[in-house]
């Protein structure tokens, strides 16, 4: 049996879910959800500078889908989107939950392990130096990115990256990415 991605994000809101989304992942929604999540950031009264932090790391994790997320496997139940991601944002006791979902590959699975355990394994001056690394280093991506995504999402974060790869079937896996947003930090 495959993993089921709908069960799985929604036992995901351990607090005031201020935002769910599950479908196709293009520039147009990216923008509503950013200006959505704004607004609300506002009329929680939230700080500057945790508005911020949460907006800039969001900015990061659509961009992640946008860019990264597989096709869509057969026999999934929405045939129609090019690019299926899921958005949830959940407001928690100090601070905000941001959790992602996209199909991957089976085959860059072991790649993108690898990237997360080296970001989690960082000291917070560590990953300042591999983030200025990458950004005077970096190779641009068939995807279009340079691998600065989720080192940015680590350094704004302070927090370790949360992550889990479901298997959905022998060629793909639903990947998981928890980010906190802490008020604190």
């Amino acid at each position: 049996m495959s993993f089921n991605v709908e069960s799985y994000f929604s036992g995901l809101s351990d607090g005031n879910q201020i935002l769910y989304y599950k479908g196709n992942i293009d520039s147009d929604l990216i923008t509503r959800v950013l200006d959505l999540v704004e607004e609300k950031l506002r009329s929680f009264n939230e700080s500057p500078k945790l508005r911020k932090r949460v907006y800039n790391v969001l900015v990061e994790s659509l961009q992640n889908l946008y860019h990264h997320a597989g096709a869509v496997p057969a026999g999934f139940e929405d045939q129609t989107s090019e690019r299926f991601g899921i958005l949830s944002i959940n407001k928690i006791h100090d601070g905000y939950r941001i959790v992602t979902g996209n199909f991957i590959g089976a085959e860059e699975t072991d790649e993108l392990e690898k990237r997360i355990a080296r970001i989690n394994n960082s000291s917070n001056e560590e990953i300042i130096e591999l983030y200025k690394h990458i950004l005077n280093h970096q190779c641009i991506s068939v995807k279009g990115g340079g691998g600065l995504g989720l080192v940015d999402i680590a350094r704004k974060t302070g927090n370790k990256l949360g992550y889990v790869f479901n298997s959905y079937d022998a060629d793909t896996y639903f990947f998981c990415l928890d980010i906190l947003v802490n008020n604190n930090k």
